[in-house]
């Protein structure tokens, strides 16, 4: 049985923007829980309107309805739940005594208030799942963090819909992060930084000069913000956004939030240290509604094909993550975000561009940049191609769906 949020399975995005009067929110939130109920019922499922429900404001709204959305986002058919392993897994497992000191240690990850012996069964719940998909999927390697992503799930679909997600979601969305290394999630972190060259290069160079790197975006990345946002309603609405989106849409998300805090990284001193330590200290009060629209519009600005030589000029360039849909369908018997292109960028830059410096490469008009942030698009317009781009990376027997 699932379990709500402390907050309860009510609206879990905060309110509305625009300051609209409590009638219209109401009105609002109504139209939307019909139009997605709609998409469900339809025949065959609407799958693209669920995503466009999923990204636009307020996301999916309730726990409730995100145990019906969630599996058609992923493709998941709830009527098959994953089988129960004879083995002793945590006998078994290598990775038991790993899995286990990083559940014990994901208390506050649970409703406040929560019993203990609830909350005691739902981390031994947190465990098994864990353990199942690591024995079903022996190519996946356990990280830490990834119970962070395993527990939201458990939270909001109980165990046995948890673990057929998340399984789907570990060979999918996830893959790179599974590898034996980190290589392949250094190079989708790769990413973060053309972005923000991209919309704000004072602050790219800033960053740059303080030799900051993207570490202090790691845990956001790998744990899709659930190990560093302390409001669970928060984080669901992320994952909301996240599931109807092509998995490098999180990297976007970390992106809109360093362009968000520019004052405050640029009053910073210019040294390693002070700036990561301000970008690793994430706030709670984000305007998120406003920074999941600005995600979505600068991924339709500057599509990760669009940024995948600036990206491949960074270190171990030949290893850079992922930058077209079609390289996704092409590997779709992996479907891992760095699957095609780290063959494909070894061939991408002449030699004499691949030891170029990203920082002397032309800059276009400085204040056309900086405008990309005030030129939020309609997120209904941002949401269809952000929509049409997540049906087009989708498993091929997803797009028979959607010719």
């Amino acid at each position: 049985m699932a379990v709500r949020s402390a907050q309860g399975d009510g609206p879990t995005s905060g309110r509305w923007d625009g300051g609209a009067e409590k009638t219209d929110f109401n009105a609002k939130r109504k139209k939307k829980v019909a139009e997605i109920y709609q998409a469900l019922n339809s025949e065959p499922t609407d799958v693209a309107a669920l995503r466009r429900m999923a990204i636009s404001e307020g996301g999916l709204l309730t726990d409730e309805i995100r145990r019906k959305v969630w599996p058609k986002l992923l493709n998941v058919n709830t009527n098959d739940p994953p089988p129960i392993s004879g083995k002793n897994l945590r006998e078994m497992s290598k990775d038991y005594q790993q899995v286990l000191l990083d559940v014990r240690r994901s208390l506050r990850r649970f409703p406040p208030g929560m019993p203990e012996e609830q909350r005691e069964g739902l981390q031994e719940e947190l465990i098994d799942i864990i353990l199942l998909i690591l024995e079903r999927n022996p190519q996946l390697h356990y990280y830490q963090g990834y119970h962070d992503i395993v527990v939201t799930f458990l939270l909001v679909l109980g165990e046995r819909l948890a673990t057929s997600l998340v399984e789907k979601l570990s060979t999918h969305h996830l893959r790179d992060f599974m590898d034996p290394t980190m290589d392949n999630t250094k190079h989708i972190l790769n990413y973060l930084m053309p972005i923000i060259d991209q919309v704000n290069p004072e602050l790219h160079d800033f960053m740059q000069s303080a030799e900051v790197g993207t570490i202090f975006a790691l845990s956001w990345l790998i744990t899709w913000f659930g190990h560093v946002l302390s409001d669970f309603r928060h984080v669901v609405r992320l994952y909301d956004f996240f599931l109807a989106c092509h998995p490098l849409m999180p990297i976007y998300f970390a992106a809109v939030i360093v362009l968000y805090r520019e004052q405050e990284v640029l009053d910073c001193d210019c040294d390693m240290a002070s700036v990561h330590h301000l970008l690793s200290q994430i706030p709670q009060d984000l305007p998120y509604e406003t920074l999941i629209s600005r995600a979505g519009d600068l991924f339709v600005q500057f599509p990760p094909s669009e940024l995948a030589r600036e990206a491949a000029a960074q270190p171990q360039a030949e290893k850079t993550a992922a930058s077209t849909f079609k390289d996704f369908e092409l590997a779709s018997a992996q479907q891992r975000p760095d699957m095609v292109l780290r063959q494909r960028f070894r061939g991408l830059l002449r030699p004499d561009e691949r030891t170029k410096d990203v920082l002397t490469k032309p800059r276009t008009n400085r204040f056309v940049k900086l405008a990309v942030m005030g030129l939020t698009v309609a997120l209904g317009a941002a949401a269809l191609a952000v929509v049409k781009s997540a049906l087009e990376w989708a498993p091929k027997f997803q797009l028979q769906l959607f010719p």
